[in-house]
């Protein structure tokens, strides 16, 4: 998935934590609900704002950046 027109970074937003789409709401705010037990249908009732899609480009960006890490780490 192709997240980077979803997950945005800005030095002055959230201290330059990455954001989905210019909004507060960050990546890292999504995987601790994910992660907490909310399932997607409960993150976008309680979020009216966001979309599947949004929360998929989240879990894209963390995979991705996990990858980097590792590969960093060989």
């Amino acid at each position: 998935m192709d997240y980077q027109n979803i997950i945005t970074i800005e030095p002055g937003k959230r201290s330059g934590k990455p954001c989905i789409r210019g909004m507060r709401i960050t990546v890292y705010d999504i995987l601790e609900y994910l992660a907490g037990g909310m399932t997607e249908a409960e993150i976008l009732e309680d979020f009216s704002e966001l979309t599947s899609e949004d929360i998929k480009a989240c879990l894209a960006f963390a995979a991705d950046r996990e990858k980097k890490l590792f590969l960093a780490s060989l």
